[in-house]
């Protein structure tokens, strides 16, 4: 039973090793981390290779794609029974990977969505939970999911007969973790919802700001994101 984990990344060099750190010491000799990295200029690429594992297949995109983009080549590359999402400047807690694959071998789980810490950019703890922080709940409605997107794709991991569904992502696709999940809802695949903390969610300049959508787009994103679900 094989782990992929699959990992975006974009001028990440100042959290990459420590994430992957956290990863590669849940792993096994026979799983795999798949990175794409999107055209950094910064240290990311230099510091993933000399890593010198056997285990991290790196994938460099000659043009920048996105960090969805980047995410749908990593998980058509991974060749896993079992997917995980990860970001890279976050960091896994020791017991991250057994208490999912438990979920998925105990539970007969086909998604598993776990929560987290949410810490500043030193992993100094800001809230004890990211789903109360960001007020993302994952839930087993499609409907609900729709409207909100409670799943946050760093604390996702699926079964591989979710692959052939959700790929690949549609086009103007607003988040992938919000496809995935109601791809899965939409199949009526189990999921299990662990309130478990399993990873530090590093909160930083890089990552924090965004821009607020208008009421408009939101619309749109979601008429787009129901018109693809129906031949997905």
């Amino acid at each position: 039973m094989m782990i992929s984990v699959c990992m975006a990344t974009y001028n990440g060099a100042r959290f990459v090793e420590a994430q992957l750190k956290s990863i590669l010491d849940q792993l096994r000799a026979s799983d795999e981390v798949v990175i794409v990295d999107d055209g950094s200029t910064d240290e990311t690429v230099e510091m993933i290779k000399q890593l010198k594992d056997s285990r991290v297949q790196l994938i460099e995109n000659t043009s920048n794609h996105g960090p969805i983009g980047g995410f749908m080549k990593a998980i058509q590359h991974a060749k896993g029974d079992y997917l995980f999402l990860s970001d890279q400047d976050d960091v896994w807690l020791p017991d991250k990977v057994d208490k999912v694959m438990a979920a998925f071998e105990k539970q007969q789980a086909k998604l598993v969505v776990h929560d987290g810490i949410v810490t500043d950019q030193s992993l100094k703890p800001i809230d004890n939970s990211w789903n109360h922080f960001s007020h993302r709940i994952p839930s087993h409605s499609l409907l609900k999911t729709l409207i909100k997107n409670g799943y946050t794709g760093a604390m996702m991991a699926f079964s591989r007969e979710l692959v052939p569904l959700i790929l690949p992502f549609p086009k103007n696709l607003p988040m992938h973790d919000w496809w995935i999940a109601v791809v899965a809802l939409k199949h009526h695949m189990k999921i299990v919802v662990l309130s478990d903390k399993l990873m530090y969610y590093r909160r930083h300049a890089g990552n924090v700001t965004g821009r607020h959508k208008q009421i408009p787009e939101m619309i749109r994103f979601r008429l787009r994101m129901l018109a693809s679900l129906r031949n997905a």
